[in-house]
């Protein structure tokens, strides 16, 4: 149910139709819409189409339903299925079934892309053989046929993913969990539903399993009292009672439960914004919890770089320096952003609606953006009401609202003075102008790339 266009869909219809299952693979898009995605799925056996619509008879006269993340429980097909007695997975549930290694996953509101990235990156500096699982557009069922018996899935677990683990009571043997924040409220409607998925993550570990979690965020902390596996925080704070990453002294430092050992100074980091350090913290963590030694993380971390759509540094022109932070889908990702830079700031942000509240983020760019251009959207209406509430005439006079990327991008460059910085960090969902946030992102570096 629902191929998408992300490459999930196709990854589990490709795997299912390779094992011999004959699949009804079912979309409300048109064929036209999903062309991209049928492109690669051209040749298989055994393979029926439904498009533009999902028919009420293939969720019942099925062996199993296999869910898209975006496709709510609730909905009637879905319910249909289960009142039916079909089991409904999604690939995420899949893959734990079938996966004899143990799995490092790793959520959070926002960081879970860059911590699984480094995670990956550690391993793979320090000799391990892990492999990335969801990571960002990176598909899952596929990856079942590369594992070897040294592999380290690192599996980023977004809460739609979780749910599906929940109700298989299954969680990883390392979890992460970064941060939680207001989020995808327009399709959860309530914080509470949406961090209960969020804790399917630690909420089935045995004695043995670890959770990585954020010292300095009170929800997670109240949280993992429940944690049935062994606990280790990561702070900004300095932390000398249990095992734990922290930040003191201009270094982050390792306790390992019996002493204290510094690892890298903070002046060593090559990846901008205070908010990765605490990604970098979260992924030291994990990969302690996995068995790589101090002396092995400590030699790996001076290597590390950022990730892309997220602060990604794009190019430098007239002394300008590009940043893309398009995965900054929520105004406290945006919030971030800006107070990574020192400089002038001209910033693009703005689009689609996820019912959130933009009361803080319109205070941050009243008080540092230089100038600021707008990408249209229902956020966008939102983002202005509040901004007028906390800026001068002059500054709000100036804001201009644009229909594309290339329109931004050319804007920026003409407000932009040697020594400024252009950031792409929404503060909001991309759907409308984008066909996700990653096209918008691309969309930006393409536009910034041809400037001359």
């Amino acid at each position: 149910m629902g191929i998408g266009l992300h490459g999930g869909g196709v990854a589990t219809v490709k795997f299912l139709a390779m094992h011999g299952a004959k699949v009804i693979a079912t979309d409300l898009r048109s064929k036209d819409q999903l062309s991209a995605s049928l492109e690669k799925l051209k040749g298989l056996k055994n393979v029926q189409y439904v498009l533009g619509q999902h028919r009420m008879e293939d969720f019942s006269k099925v062996d199993m339903v296999i869910k898209n993340p975006a496709a709510q429980w609730n909905d009637k097909h879905i319910k249909f299925a289960l009142e039916n007695k079909v089991p409904v997975e999604m690939d995420s549930s899949i893959f734990f079934k079938l996966c004899k290694n143990q799995i490092i996953g790793v959520t959070g509101t926002k960081g879970k892309t860059t911590t699984a990235s480094l995670i990956y990156e550690i391993l793979k500096a320090a000799g391990k053989n892990p492999i990335k699982i969801g990571i960002s557009q990176v598909s899952v069922l596929d990856k079942l046929a590369l594992l070897k018996k040294d592999s380290i899935p690192v599996f980023e677990l977004s809460s739609w993913r979780l749910s599906a683990l929940g109700r298989s009571k299954i969680s990883p043997h390392i979890a992460v969990f970064k941060n939680i924040m207001p989020d995808h409220l327009n399709y959860y409607g309530t914080m509470e539903k949406y961090f209960q998925d969020k804790k399917y993550i630690f909420a089935n570990q045995k004695p043995k399993d670890w959770v990585v979690i954020n010292g300095d965020d009170e929800m997670l902390r109240e949280s993992v009292k429940e944690a049935r596996g062994q606990v280790l925080k990561f702070s900004y704070s300095e932390l000398k009672k249990s095992r734990a990453v922290f930040i003191d002294d201009g270094s982050i430092y390792l306790n390992n439960g019996i002493d204290v050992k510094k690892l890298i100074a903070l002046k060593d980091i090559t990846i901008p914004g205070t908010h990765n350090l605490s990604n970098i913290m979260a992924a030291i963590g994990a990969v302690f919890a996995w068995g790589l030694t101090a002396s092995e993380i400590k030699k790996v971390l001076p290597q590390l770089k950022g990730v892309a759509h997220r602060l990604e540094f794009v190019r430098e022109l007239a002394g300008v320096k590009y940043y893309n932070d398009t995965a900054a889908t929520i105004p406290d990702a945006a919030i971030s952003a800006l107070s990574a830079f020192e400089k002038s700031i001209i910033l693009i942000a703005g689009g689609t609606d996820k019912n959130l509240d933009f009361t803080d983020f319109a205070k941050e760019i009243c008080e540092k953006t230089k100038s600021l251009i707008l990408l249209k959207g229902d956020a966008t209406e939102k983002l202005l009401t509040k901004i007028k509430k906390c800026s001068d005439e002059e500054f709000v006079e100036k804001i201009e609202i644009v229909d594309s990327m290339e329109a931004a991008v050319v804007s920026a460059r003409k407000l932009a003075q040697k020594d400024d910085v252009v950031l792409l960090s929404p503060g909001a969902a991309s759907f409308g102008l984008f066909a996700n946030e990653f096209d918008r992102g691309d969309k930006f570096k393409d536009a910034v790339k041809k400037l001359k």
